[in-house]
């Protein structure tokens, strides 16, 4: 079994061991299985089947995050993104007005059209075209806005009306399960035990427990999962050549291209398996892994497919190939029928793992000439806006409008591609287009 692992994901070749792996994609999936709650919460707001949706986001995930594994080789899960399936629910069925059948139907159209654009490598040439500054300054933005995630998780960041955001209430008992949990997993890092993430999340759990603050699971540990048949494949074909199917299917586009995007250049700087200009090997196939994904999900039920900026745990823990994202997947699976164990585990207990992560990603701002303003501050403007916007795509958006724009006007026009100057022009479209509310208001 060793051997054929070996040869499938060349362990040895990437400085990793099976029981490295299998623990990465442990950690991965604990920082990520949040979704299993979150994602029929949202969806079942516009009249989808609840039950149903836990099942199909299980399901989504693990055929995803396989084919990550299996065809892309790389250490990424993928599920049913966060803000997409907030689009689906709240814009496309809330503001719009349409039912969930016609926005299912988009993420199908769109998963489609993504499949043909990386097959065409369009992509792929969107990707390398971004300027190595903004390389480097992607998983820099990425830490912080996963560092933002572990803290508003545990309570320790909280939301102020006068001041935006504001220190948590040091009463509740999320705020220290969270610092209980980061400090053990800090010391187990400075003495070199392995699985110090997974640990810090353990400890963190029984924490609560003695808390009262984590109940154990009152009924059976073993269920079957829930019938998908409600959201199967439930498509609808009248509004197919519509205007605001158009507009539905471009932003799902938008959202999910530079999210995935900046979630690979982002994680993947951090395995060594990137170039010095932040591309790697396997880019077209994470990218067609991405699309798959996304097309066989709305085919079960369920919004958007993305790549999942909590991998980062799983590299951090020493993930390096795709048996990390196979222990994942199989997380994934056998949450379809141990719900109550997996489920147990508190956000709170979680957050230490992505501040830990933001920690590491945050590295490569050395890499960055700040003192150069074409070059600092469309870095600087990608790293605030993912965690002030709460999106990495935002992040992207903002550092490539003002990369071409400074350098077209301060006459450096020849230190940007022809690419990128339509990917700016494709930008300001959507902030026009947002800004006029012909999205829907998204």
């Amino acid at each position: 079994m060793n051997n054929l692992l070996e040869r499938t994901f060349k362990l040895s070749e990437n400085k990793t061991t099976v029981r490295k792996e299998l623990m990465a994609g442990l950690i991965t999936f604990l920082t990520m299985s949040y979704i299993l709650v979150v994602n029929p919460s949202i969806l079942s707001t516009t009249g989808m089947d609840r039950d149903a949706l836990f099942t199909s986001t299980a399901l989504a995930a693990v055929f995803a995050t396989l084919m990550m594994a299996l065809y892309a080789k790389l250490p990424i899960a993928q599920a049913p993104g966060m803000g997409l399936n907030a689009f689906f629910a709240f814009t496309v069925c809330g503001v719009m007005g349409y039912s969930w059948q016609f926005a299912l139907t988009a993420v199908f159209i769109e998963g489609l059209i993504f499949i043909l654009l990386t097959f065409f490598n369009v992509r792929e040439l969107i990707v390398k075209s971004i300027p190595k500054v903004l390389k480097d300054a992607i998983p820099v933005g990425i830490g912080l806005f996963i560092t933002m995630i572990g803290l508003k998780n545990a309570g320790i960041v909280v939301s102020n009306p006068d001041t935006l955001v504001a220190l948590g209430d040091f009463a509740k008992h999320d705020v220290w399960i969270a610092f209980m949990g980061l400090i053990v997993t800090a010391v187990l890092y400075v003495r070199n035990v392995n699985g110090a993430i997974l640990i810090g999340i353990v400890v963190a759990t029984v924490f609560g427990l003695s808390l009262g603050d984590v109940a154990l699971p009152k009924e059976s540990i073993i269920s079957a999962p829930p019938s998908i048949t409600p959201i199967f494949a439930k498509f609808e074909w009248d509004h197919i050549l519509s205007f605001d199917m158009v507009v539905v299917v471009f932003t799902f586009l938008f959202v999910n291209l530079f999210d995935t995007v900046g979630t690979l250049i982002g994680v993947i700087s951090k395995t060594g398996l990137a170039d010095e200009d932040g591309n790697f090997p396997q880019m077209k196939k994470a990218l067609l892994a991405d699309a798959l994904g996304t097309t066989v999900g709305s085919v079960l039920g369920t919004s958007t497919i993305t790549a999942y900026v909590e991998s980062a745990s799983g590299v951090a823990s020493g993930g390096r190939t795709g048996l990390t994202s196979v222990s994942t997947a199989c997380m994934f699976a056998l949450a379809l029928f141990f719900a109550p164990l997996f489920l147990m585990v508190p956000a709170a207990a979680t957050s230490p793992a992505l501040i830990i992560v933001g920690l590491f990603m945050i590295s490569s701002v050395v890499k960055i000439n700040f003192n150069e303003m074409s070059e600092g501050l469309p870095a600087f403007l990608t790293i605030v806006f993912m965690p002030f916007t709460y999106s990495i795509a935002e992040g992207i958006v903002f550092g490539m409008l003002s990369y071409a724009f400074i350098k077209l006007l301060a006459g450096k026009w020849k230190d940007v591609s022809v690419t990128v100057y339509v990917i700016a022009v494709l930008f300001l479209l959507k902030i026009v287009l947002d800004a006029s509310g012909v999205m829907g208001g998204h």
